[in-house]
Order: structure tokens, then sequence, then C-alpha cells
């Protein structure tokens, strides 16, 4: 049985069946299920592998699930990095008479994974998948966490949430911070930029504004001088794919550009917008429609192909990115 992530975030308490998968690219969200079912299981002891012990050793599994103790109420066991590779394991489990409850949490599980198809068809098993955040969730996050903080501005959630590039593990972290530094409860956007540290995380942001406006030398430079991080690719193209959206936005608006920036809800970073508007200038509809297609097709094929190389496929596309902008 197939339970939404945002639901099961709210009542953790539903995932409670024998066997429950966890699994999808949103790493920071399957981090914060697995904090919630701890601590709402706080008397429960709570026994970690990952698949490749279980693999290895074929009776540990059984061993703990029929290992059970007069003084233990409840008995959970967390099995991550999990693969179709334990499904056999798991079926083998299923004969026996086990008490404890297994969460198994994976990465992203396509659709003719068996260890999926075998749970969602069940009605005596939960599957939780863990799609990537939007602005509209993370936005959510940050103002039920500060909730009780004066300051609270549509630009500062912005900034916080922009610089978080759609990960939700960063802006757990952020905002953790951020409730260490302002114990009064009162945001300044200036501190908060500095918390951020805004500045030295813009390095791409430099490249791809580069990039959008058709600035060769620029572009070439920021190339050879940014440091592009590996489990960031997807991150990157979610910040190309975020501009393109808003420049779309500001060409369906019938207003004059800069009149159009300035209407985007939620409203452009005051910093940000010069960029914008320049841009806007060098991108049309269809110049835009082209690289929002090579962006999906690109992403279909990093998430696919694990063994090419992601980091000169996402330079090539900011290269043709700037020759599109160039092209009349």
């Amino acid at each position: 049985m197939i339970f939404k992530s945002y639901l099961i975030e709210q009542e953790i308490n539903k995932l409670n069946k024998k066997i429950n998968l966890i699994y999808g690219e949103n790493l920071g969200l399957i981090n914060e299920l697995k904090r919630l079912i701890k601590e709402f299981s706080k008397n429960t002891k709570i026994i970690r592998f990952n698949e490749e012990e279980i693999l290895k050793n074929n009776k540990i599994l059984l061993r703990e699930l029929s290992n059970n103790s007069l003084f233990e109420e409840e008995k959970i066991i967390f099995i991550d990095q999990a693969s179709d590779k334990i499904i056999g394991l798991i079926q083998e489990a299923e004969e026996t008479q086990f008490e404890a409850r297994i969460y198994l949490f994976a990465g992203v599980l396509d659709k003719k994974s068996k260890l999926r198809n075998y749970l969602e068809i069940s009605n005596s098993y939960f599957v939780v998948p863990c799609y990537e955040d939007n602005e509209a969730t993370l936005k959510k996050i940050v103002l039920t966490r500060l909730k009780d903080f004066k300051g609270v501005t549509s630009q500062n959630v912005n900034m916080i949430v922009e610089n978080c590039s759609l990960d939700r593990a960063k802006l757990n972290n952020e905002l953790e911070k951020i409730l260490c530094l302002f114990n009064n409860k009162v945001l300044d956007s200036e501190k908060l930029e500095q918390l951020l540290n805004i500045k030295s995380n813009d390095n791409f942001d430099k490249l791809r504004d580069a990039a959008f406006l058709g600035n060769r030398k620029n572009t070439n430079k920021l190339l050879s001088d940014t440091i592009l991080e590996k489990e960031k690719n997807i991150l990157y193209l979610n910040s190309i794919n975020k501009r393109l959206g808003k420049l779309l936005e500001v060409h369906n608006n019938h207003s004059n550009i800069e009149k159009a920036v300035s209407n985007l809800k939620p409203p452009v970073f005051w910093k940000d917008k010069p960029n914008l508007i320049s841009q806007a200038k060098v991108w049309n509809q269809k110049k835009i429609k082209l690289m929002m297609r090579d962006t999906y097709n690109l992403e279909i094929k990093i998430k696919s192909n694990s063994s090419i190389d992601k980091h000169i496929l996402i330079k090539k596309l900011l290269i043709d990115m700037c020759e599109l902008a160039n092209a009349s």
C-alpha cells in the first residue's frame, strides 16, 4: 500500500506495518521520517543494519527477528541502502512469526523495482515514496519552524529557501543554525545573510547567470574557476530550471519586463532583480522552451545512468545555454 509522504510526516504513528519501505531521491525527507520514527519509538529497541551486512550474513536478519526478549516491549529494525537484492530475505522473513517492525530505506527505485512492486501491491505493507521537494513545501517548513519568530518576512523566507537549492537536508541544517543564532526569536536580514554565507555559496549562480546572459568570456572563466560538487548535479539543474521558470513567467506577463519582474510572486530577491531583468531581455519564450527541453532530457540521463560523467554534461549544458543566449 502506498502512502503519501506528507501524511506520514503529520502522523508517523500510521507507519506501523511489519514491513515498511521508504525510498526516493529526497534524502532530507527520508532522514526526517527516520528521525520521526525514532522519536515516536523512544522506548523501543532500534537495531540498524545496511543491506550489505545482511547479504554477507543472510542469517543475521532472521536471527534478530526470532530473538525476542521478555524485557523488550517492541523491536524495530532499520535496514539502509535497500535494493532488489534483499527481496529474497524479506520473503523468507515473512514466513516467520516475528513481532518486530522492519523499516527499509532506499534511494531511487524505478517502476520495475521488484522490491517496490512486491510491497506496493500488498495491503499488509506500507510504501512511502519521497519525491523531491518543491519551493512551496520548503517554505511551509520554514514558516512552521520559525512560527514564533518576529521578522519572518517573505524576503527572508525566500532567502533561506533559495540558499538551499530545494535540498531539505541543507534546509534543516540552516534552520538549526538560525534557531541557535537568533535565540531572541527576532530575525535580522543582514545577520541572516551573513549566517547563510550567501556570498561564498553563490559561485554556481554567477556561472549560471553568465551563461544566461550569453557572456562567453565570463562563462569560460567561471567554468574553469568554479568547483562543481558531484552530489549537487541535480541541484545545479534545479537552479537552472528555476531561473528558466521565472523567465517564462516574466514573458507570460504582458506588461514590460521591469514591471513583470517586480510583479513576480514570490518576489525576487532584490540583489537578483538586475540579473533577471537583463536575462529576460536576452531570452524569449522559444529559447526558454528549447532550454527547458534540454534540461529535462539531461536530468533523465543523469538519474538513469550512473556511469556517465555528470560534471562534463552540466558544463556542456552551460556552454550550450551561453550559445543559445547569443543566437538570434
